[in-house]
């Protein structure tokens, strides 16, 4: 059954509850402004991992098509952490989670942190980067850990793993996406009814074995 689209300002009214339901968003200072399913987001949070939260609670919102990431994260008081103090702490995460390989390094500049390294799988990828979002002092996260797989793989056994997992998600109509793998990369199309489910099928994408990287033309159907 085919839900009626919502005007623009039922949008907006529908992602300002979202923002203000999610506990992890403060959102006293977050603006939103919609325009034919296209969502802006203004303002400013206290952390990274605010930030990401309020982007995930506008996705999960029916009829978001598309979003313009506008919000900023809060300068930090002086004195609170210097960059050295937050790469000493992104560190000690790094080495406490076994998940991700030692080959994982972190550089931070003013509170801004990009990370660099090569793992084997891409929910390793995905790990590292949590851990480091999830630090309050970080204002910004640039993910460019490479995924190299021991064995080359098999296009048709990571698109039969693909779709498998895919179809494991209860939140996908596996019938509606369509996947291909050529040289590691893991191509998605198809439609889904939400911006969270297309960014759930391309996490689904990233954590099969033998994938190097997910492009994802999966689009958005109200």
């Amino acid at each position: 059954m085919r839900r009626t689209p919502k005007s623009d300002t039922a949008l907006r009214e529908a992602v300002l509850s979202e923002l203000d339901w999610d506990p992890e968003v403060d959102a006293r200072h977050i603006g939103v402004s919609a325009n034919e399913g296209a969502i802006t987001l203004d303002g400013y949070v206290a952390s990274y991992s605010q930030k990401v939260a309020a982007l995930h609670a506008a996705e999960r919102v029916y009829g978001v098509k598309a979003i313009a990431d506008g919000i900023e994260v809060e300068d930090l008081p002086p004195g609170k952490m210097t960059d050295s103090e937050i790469a000493e702490e992104i560190a000690q995460r790094l080495t406490w989670n076994e998940s991700i390989p030692e080959s994982v390094e972190a550089e931070v500049v003013k509170g801004h942190v990009t990370l660099r390294g090569e793992v084997e799988w891409g929910y390793q990828r995905a790990a590292a980067e949590r851990v480091v979002r999830d630090l309050w002092a970080v204002r910004r996260v640039k993910n460019e850990i490479a995924v190299v797989p021991r064995v080359e793989p098999n296009p048709a056994e990571i698109e039969r793993r693909v779709g498998d997992a895919i179809e494991r998600l209860a939140d996908l109509d596996e019938r509606s996406i369509r996947v291909t793998a050529r040289d590691g990369t893991v191509h998605l199309e198809g439609h889904v009814h939400s911006l969270a489910e297309r960014r759930l099928a391309e996490r689904a994408a990233e954590s099969a074995p033998g994938v190097r990287a997910v492009q994802n033309d999966l689009v958005v159907e109200s």
